[in-house]
């Protein structure tokens, strides 16, 4: 017995020495845990609802690349994999019979289009070739309903518009002689002669369709083609119109015989937002552009403000689209809109419920009686249910929210904040989800729990089971750092409104203890914070280093509605800078353990023009970091691409409202420079050009202000090259460190 007892003693004193071990096994976030995670793309379910496809992006840190890798996952469980691992792609996409998939790929040089044949029993690739081979490249790729064409977008000289054989042939002479000139110089005539990232050379993005044959493949591996690519989208004009991300700009119609695509066609882009929706038949008797043209049809000739994200019903009788009300106003509220093919009838769906937030991706439900979209609200995302035939949900089927109409109805509340939807043909319902601690993971809905019966009665018992999500890809590497979830917060900001705040404390947080501080401040104006996960600006990783992370939505931020976006206008420096002021004033009532002598403002885009705005009219802080941020609003004003932007934020340009750009302009607030300021600017940013970095390094050099400049002569808006962001995260963080931190 004492033996027993002997021993029992031993090793419960063997485990109160490994016990700390354990508990110290997580280690804060670091970058390069960061550059291991996978980047999961958005679910595209197979036709039989068996599989589903998504793209993950590799990053190889000391190769200083990113790759692309298609993976899919069983609906009925199992662990999901890579499905093509011999060469990069992206973009996956099914074809209607679900045999095979198509994909993008930049295996022997350019973006073309590939196709997989697929074994769905055993859920294998048996056989992979390429589809196009234009030297213009291509992307987009969507197959038609019965599966004999393929659509896709690419970059063309419209000046080559001609028969298929023709045009492809004047577009690779083009681009060969561009290629081979000793002279880059370029000639402009006109506005947007640059955009985002890129001079756009004359180039436009124009809309094709394949014919494609199973018969056989080429010596080469190419498949056997009836056609040269068709051009759908002939003219001086972009079709589809640009686009970060998100929902496609495009659609087949369920017959595969029409497509709808957004294009403008205003005489000054660079300072309208007049996207309209278009359609065009897709088989031809008579290939000619004149012929194209002839029979292509404006269906939003009515709205003077953007429609975009046209989407077909399944029954074939409307086109969903997102719309805007206000012309030239970017941040205008995005309507779900619905298009009565037959009639031309337009419905405000939105409107029709009272719903003032922002429409996100969306998608329809088999039977086309109703469309799934998500909507940002109060710094998460949810996921909405709309009745489209205006037939009431039973009471109590679908829970109870405040922006909910009689209509529409919230299928579910996600707890983070991402945009990605889709519906397969037996009903199971796909999306995404990320938070501050975690990223893109994939989750579903079961078949059958959208209501299918023609009678709502007997929809009284729906329940909405929510399935595992994708998450394995990436837990074995989150598994082992230490986060902090995302906490919120209220306070009273301008004109008396509620205003949100989050705040993200350091890992092995001791309340005790006092922290620095970083103050995040977002940007677009109108891309607000909340619980979601970035690359670029990662909450967690700046709390890792030991700093607690205030972020605050203020006005101007969507998720609060329009009318809280709307109050920036031509007040951006107000407003904003009040609620900056006020949230950060409440963090350090309510919270003990931040230090309000150690703290620093960051910021970028308008976070950027904020954090300049800021160090002309507060020593509050102990340093500051603005990343490619407005200095200069008059400048700002002659360099960007995208003039809609400041024409409307400005309410004029500098000649016909000087006063506006006079009052908020941050440069006139120089004299008062004295906050140590890191300046990070990059070559390709179109967006704010180059030039406001220097502009605002220059004079806080000749003003004596301590201060560095980081610039970037290969990237855009954004830090995206894993070894220039490695660098950005090393100069900020050793920068806020050197002014914050104990010494």
């Amino acid at each position: 017995m004492r033996r027993l007892i002997f021993f029992l003693l031993i090793l419960l004193f063997i485990l109160l020495l490994i016990f700390p071990a354990f508990s110290q096994d997580k280690h804060p976030f670091t970058f390069e845990d960061m550059m291991k995670l996978k980047r999961v793309g958005e679910p595209v379910p197979s036709p039989d609802g068996k599989w589903v496809l998504f793209a993950a992006v590799d990053v190889d840190l000391a190769a200083n690349t990113k790759t692309s890798h298609i993976w899919i996952v069983p609906l009925s469980g199992g662990q999901e994999r890579v499905l093509i691992a011999d060469q990069d792609g992206d973009r996956p996409r099914w074809a209607p019979d679900g045999k095979r998939f198509a994909f993008i790929s930049n295996k022997h040089g350019g973006s073309q289009v590939w196709i997989a044949d697929f074994d769905g029993a055993a859920g294998t690739v048996t056989r992979v070739r390429k589809l196009t081979s234009i030297a213009t490249e291509a992307d987009g790729e969507l197959w038609s309903p019965d599966g004999n064409y393929i659509l896709f977008k690419s970059d063309v000289y419209p000046e080559c518009d001609a028969a298929p054989e023709a045009e492809e042939a004047c577009n690779a002479k083009k681009v060969n002689e561009a290629r081979d000139s000793k002279v880059k110089a370029l000639v402009f005539d006109r506005l947007l002669y640059r955009h985002w990232s890129v001079y756009k050379a004359g180039k436009r993005s124009h809309i094709f369709v394949m014919l494609i044959s199973e018969q056989g493949v080429n010596p080469g591996g190419t498949l056997i083609i009836h056609s040269y690519p068709f051009d759908l989208t002939p003219g001086d004009y972009d079709a589809p119109v640009f686009s970060l991300g998100g929902q496609d700009n495009y659609a087949f119609s369920p017959d595969g015989q029409e497509i709808c695509y957004t294009s403008n066609h205003d005489k000054v882009e660079a300072t309208s937002t007049n996207n309209d929706l278009w359609t065009v038949p897709v088989k031809w008797p008579d290939t000619t552009p004149a012929a194209v043209l002839a029979k292509t049809k404006n269906i939003t000739a009515d709205n003077p403000a953007s429609d975009s994200t046209p989407l077909y019903s399944p029954d074939g009788k409307y086109i969903a689209y997102r719309a805007q009300q206000r012309p030239g106003y970017e941040s205008d509220r995005f309507r779900l809109m619905l298009y009565d093919r037959k009639t031309g009838e337009k419905r405000d769906l939105t409107e029709e419920n009272e719903f003032d937030r922002w429409v996100g991706t969306f998608a329809w439900t088999p039977d086309s009686l109703r469309i799934l979209f998500t909507a940002e609200d109060m710094g998460s995302q949810s996921i909405y249910v709309l009745d489209v035939n205006r037939r009431k949900f039973p009471v109590g089927a679908y829970g109870q929210c405040e922006l909910c109409g009689p209509d529409l109805h919230r299928l579910m509340f996600t707890r983070g904040y991402d945009d990605d939807i889709a519906v397969s043909k037996d009903g199971n319902i796909w999306f995404t989800e990320m938070t501050v601690m975690a990223p893109t993971t994939i989750k579903h809905l079961g078949p059958g729990q959208i209501c299918q019966a023609s009678d709502p009665a007997k929809c009284s018992d729906v329940q909405f089971v929510l399935k595992p999500q994708i998450e394995s890809i990436n837990s074995a590497v989150l598994s082992q750092v230490a986060m902090s979830p995302l906490e919120s917060f209220w306070f009273p900001g301008a004109f008396g409104d509620k205003v949100q705040g989050f705040l993200v404390k350091p890992p092995n947080f001791d309340a005790s203890k006092k922290y620095p501080l970083k103050f995040i401040i977002h940007g677009g104006p109108e891309v607000p914070m909340g619980d979601l996960w970035s690359y670029r600006w990662n909450a967690e990783l700046f709390a890792a280093s030991g700093y607690v992370v205030i972020m605050i939505n203020f006005h101007g931020s969507p998720g609060y509605g329009q009318k809280f976006i709307d109050e920036i206008n031509g007040d951006w420096g107000g407003a904003p800078f009040e609620d900056l002021m006020k949230g950060l004033d409440y963090a350090e009532r309510t919270y003990p353990f931040i230090d309000k002598d150690r703290e620093c403002a960051l910021g970028a885009s308008y976070g950027g023009y904020m954090a300049n705005w800021v160090l002309g009219h507060t020593d509050r802080f102990k340093c500051i970091v603005t990343h490619d941020g407005m200095f200069n609003t008059y400048s700002a004003w002659g360099t960007t691409e995208e003039l809609w932007f400041n024409n409307w934020e400005f309410k004029g340009t500098p000649y016909t409202n000087p006063e506006m750009y006079e009052k908020w302009n941050p440069r006139n607030a120089a004299k008062n420079f004295k906050t140590p300021t890191l300046v990070i600017h990059s070559q390709l940013d179109y967006r704010l050009d180059v030039s406001e970095g220097f502009q605002l390094f220059s004079t806080l050099q000749t003003m004596g202000v301590p201060s560095k400049m980081l610039y970037f002569p290969d990237e855009g808006h954004w830090v995206l090259k894993p070894q220039n962001s490695q660098l950005w995260y090393k100069t900020v963080n050793d920068w806020v460190d050197r002014w914050t931190k104990k010494q």
